[in-house]
């Protein structure tokens, strides 16, 4: 088992990465880790280009702070999923910006948002959800979002951005890496007639690549 001050380093360095590559942007954006007495998350209004490991939220199983700077305002998002999804060992929620576009346009699956445009966007991302929008800070979207982690371990936030959950720090990274550039390939090809994959290409890939969030 990790140490929390190996868990700490991992969270500068996820945070750096995506800050780097564009994923988030400012001020927005936040990742958290679980731990045996509680989690680790990101503080309030702080880049996760420049996160100090000592600063970090630590937060008990009850959701308070017991040290570190104030948490994100959207630590509750990371609180619904950890009740949900007991297996989760990291969440990341971004306000990337293809993922935001695509969650403002209509869709007919709210279930299953994300086109099947390549195995791996469903092999890191599974089914995609889409919560319909709250307002930031609403005790609504909590609960929205815990219903929606009850059957996926992705969600898009309408109008708002994704919340991803992994088994590991890295592997929430690259699932919300991968529905990132997926909305962007569904957006390039919106005005195009998608060919997108099968039932029976999906059910193949589950064969081969079962997603351990579904357990």
């Amino acid at each position: 088992m990790k140490t929390e001050a190996t868990l700490r380093d991992e969270i500068v360095e996820v945070g750096y990465a995506l800050f780097s590559r564009g994923y988030t942007h400012g001020s927005t954006g936040n990742i958290s880790v679980p731990l045996e007495d509680g989690w680790l998350v990101t503080p309030t209004g702080t880049s996760l280009g420049s996160l100090d490991p000592g600063r970090l939220s630590k937060l008990n199983l009850g959701g308070k702070l017991v040290s570190g700077d104030q948490p994100t305002k959207e630590a509750f998002l990371h609180r619904s999923i950890y009740e949900k999804r007991k297996s989760a060992g990291a969440v990341v929620h971004l306000h990337s910006t293809h993922s935001v576009a695509l969650s403002c346009l209509p869709n007919t699956d709210p279930q299953d948002v994300l086109p099947k445009l390549t195995p791996y966007a469903h092999m890191q991302c599974g089914r995609v959800a889409m919560v319909p929008y709250f307002r930031p800070g609403d005790a609504a979207l909590a609960e929205a979002v815990a219903l929606a982690a009850q059957s996926h371990w992705s969600i898009l936030l309408a109008h708002h951005g994704p919340v991803v959950a992994g088994k590991s720090l890295k592997a929430a990274m690259y699932a919300v890496e991968e529905l990132e550039e997926t909305a962007k390939l569904a957006l390039l090809l919106h005005s195009q007639i998608m060919e997108t994959l099968t039932k029976s290409q999906l059910n193949d890939l589950e064969q081969h690549f079962p997603p351990w969030r579904l357990d």
